[in-house]
């Protein structure tokens, strides 16, 4: 009895052990599981391959779709039932047969499409994707420079149209913007960047019949100031984008009456005929401004800093590229105390005066961006880490009177830094000590520093384990101790660029290659490195993306063969003066992702190798290639690629010789002067 009754015990316990835990969840369960996956495509590939119902689970899941081949699209589609959202970025020929694949494919589900960077398909295509898909909310024909006005009336008819991107569509008129118009009534957001055949009447139309919008880009369009009582009356108006309309001057935006109270963000960039009187005119009937950009514009001056005393909620001003003088900046610090973003870049007139009486009243300031403010030195900075403690952002490239010990500063004072920019500056080792007390720290750009070594970046690696993105360009104090101690210490580590970096050898790449979420390496100028170390990375960081190897003239073919294998989702890369000859630009075709090649000066590259490459590479929009190929390789094979959607590039440059990373600064200088 007693060993039947021990028999039942087990007999339960073996059908369990056959039983697939997985069997036991619902499909909601798992739909949630698998939407943990979603920042990694590796991963959901890895789950689906592991079983047919695995498959079928994965394939009803997804929902955002972005294709690499046009002519698989009807087979992926199948695949994929339940796809909403269609990018199409990466698939340069789309034919009107292509919509009608996708239209009859996806019907009523599909909500978003964007075909920014296709060709090839005309108004027949987008009526047909139209009509079959009536639920679109989201279409981008951004770069549709073919696009007429009967594209635009096919566009009229999707009644459910919320946000339409169709920057540089030069063709499409006032006739067009009018039917979309009137038969997209509910859209919330509608970019006319470069429309050039766009003006005043296509945008008041807008304005009349499309009263949701809250967001509306003109930037370089004919408009005057003619729509724009129509434009500031949208009642959920909060984005709105001017820049470069050089139509819009002074004198009539003094005649404005009526502003927009829902109005939140305001760009008036480079629009070169509005002064501080028009500003304080438009800025007297927009009382809700939060951000306001007038970069590349009039001088700030005290007369325009007094335009912006009405704006109490404004939180970010930018004003790159233009001359500021210190009245200028001491009214914008009386007038908008509650700053958070503040944007000089390349503003010329920056000086300590100015600079310090700005940041003393400007406590509540996160991002400061001082990018080539090359007039202020230490005092500056001293009052803005003592002022602004709350940083989260800081880019201060090219402050080159900033001295080595004022960096200190920056570490002791501004914890909460997550955006450090200290390229082509004096900053040293010390200076990084203090700085990895920043333990936020994503991204830190320390190009062109040549006064830091290894012992900094150790002191990085230790204390700044969130590192997403480390710029390393041309400091040539940097060797394979440094980029070590970054490669244990940040293992969430996305993006390098350690070009020129001429002491960093193999077991730097051996190194990064445990950084598993690496997908973009700069290695440019490394002669150090082999394709040992090559090898390594492709092994290590599947989700490698974007690999620049130029003059790594001790990368050969051996590099290539594991990179064919193991990086499979490379798009980018450049081989120009490697050592790579026909046999490993071939192997790397069997990269089905693999979108954009520079290929310049390689000795050991013929017509015939390269012709069978570029036949064999399916993907590709864009090849860099020197000009000599132009009469080696027949043109039919140039017009075979062209027609698939690859743009050639075509360069004469002459082989260089590569200067030293300080007298390469010093001539940079000179050129400056």
């Amino acid at each position: 009895m007693k060993k039947q009754k021990l028999a039942q015990q087990e007999i339960p316990v073996k059908n369990n052990c056959n039983t697939n835990p997985f069997d036991l969840l619902t499909e909601e369960i798992i739909f949630t599981i698998l939407d943990y996956l979603n920042d990694n495509p590796i991963d959901k590939k890895s789950f689906s391959l592991v079983s047919k119902s695995f498959h079928s689970i994965e394939s009803k899941h997804r929902r955002n779709l972005k294709p690499l081949r046009y002519e698989h699209l009807a087979s992926v589609l199948r695949r994929y039932p339940g796809v909403q959202q269609l990018d199409l970025t990466r698939c340069p020929r789309i034919t009107d047969q292509s919509l009608s694949v996708i239209s009859s494919s996806c019907s009523d589900r599909l909500l978003k499409i964007d075909l920014s960077r296709s060709k090839f398909f005309s108004s027949n295509g987008l009526r047909n994707l139209v009509a079959g898909c009536r639920n679109l909310v989201e279409m981008d024909l951004s770069n549709g420079t073919e696009l007429r006005d009967s594209a635009a009336v096919a566009i009229a008819e999707a009644k459910n149209l919320e946000r339409l991107w169709l920057g540089r569509c030069k063709l499409v008129t006032d006739i067009g913007i009018g039917c979309i118009a009137v038969g997209c009534r509910k859209l919330r957001l509608i970019s006319l960047k470069w429309c050039l055949g766009v003006g005043d009447l296509g945008v008041g139309l807008i304005a009349i019949k499309c009263k949701e919008i809250r967001s509306l880009d003109l930037s370089y369009s004919p408009i005057t100031n003619k729509c724009l009582p129509a434009i500031l009356k949208l009642r959920y108006l909060e984005d709105l984008v001017l820049e470069g309309c050089f139509g819009i001057d002074d004198d009539n935006l003094s005649i404005l009456k009526q502003g927009s109270k829902s109005l939140k963000i305001l760009n008036i960039s480079s629009c070169q005929n509005v002064s501080h009187v028009g500003l304080s005119s438009l800025t007297s009937v927009i009382g809700c401004l939060q951000q306001l950009i007038l970069a590349y514009g009039s001088p700030v001056t005290r007369a325009l800093a007094d335009s912006l005393q009405s704006l109490s909620k404004l939180q970010s001003i930018k004003i790159d590229g233009c001359l500021v003088t210190c009245a200028g900046l001491k009214a914008i610090a009386d007038w908008c105390e509650s700053l958070m973003e503040l944007s000089l870049s390349k503003c010329s007139g920056v000086t300590d005066e100015g600079l310090c009486c700005l940041v003393m009243k400007l406590k509540k300031l996160k991002k400061l961006d001082i990018t080539c403010c090359r007039k202020i030195t230490d005092v500056a900075i001293a009052y803005t880490t003592s002022s602004c403690t709350s940083l989260t952002s800081l880019r201060m490239e090219s402050c080159s009177l900033v001295p080595r010990e004022a960096f200190v500063l920056i570490g002791q004072r501004c914890l909460l830094l997550e955006e450090l920019d200290l390229t082509d500056t004096e900053v040293d080792d010390e200076g990084l000590n203090s700085i990895s007390r920043c333990s936020k720290l994503k991204s830190l750009k320390l190009g062109i520093c040549l006064n830091i070594s290894d012992e900094g970046l150790t002191y990085v690696g230790l204390k700044c384990s969130k590192l997403i993105e480390l710029d390393l360009y041309r400091s040539a104090g940097v060797t394979n101790a440094g980029i070590l101690a970054v490669a244990n210490g940040c293992p969430y580590l996305q993006m390098i660029n350690i070009s020129y970096c001429k002491e960093v050898a193999d077991g730097s790449l051996t190194a990064l290659s445990r950084c598993s979420k690496l997908n973009t390496l700069e290695c440019r100028g490394c002669i150090l490195i082999t394709s040992l170390g090559l090898a390594a990375i492709a092994v290590g960081c599947r989700q490698l993306s974007r690999l620049d190897i130029k003059k790594c003239y001790n990368i050969n073919d051996l590099g290539m063969i594991p990179l064919a294998h193991f990086s499979q989702n490379l798009r980018q890369i450049n081989l120009s003066y490697s050592l790579i000859t026909d046999v490993g630009l071939q192997s790397l075709a069997s990269i089905s992702c693999l979108q954009s090649m520079t290929i310049l000066h390689l000795k050991g590259l013929t017509p015939g190798g390269l012709a069978a490459a570029l036949l064999a590479c399916g993907g590709l929009t864009k090849l860099k290639l020197h000009s000599s190929f132009k009469s080696l390789l027949p043109q039919k094979l140039f017009e075979h690629l062209e027609t698939r959607g690859c743009v050639f590039q075509w360069r004469d440059k002459e082989l260089q010789d590569e200067l030293d990373p300080k007298s390469w600064k010093l001539q940079l200088e000179d050129m400056e002067q």
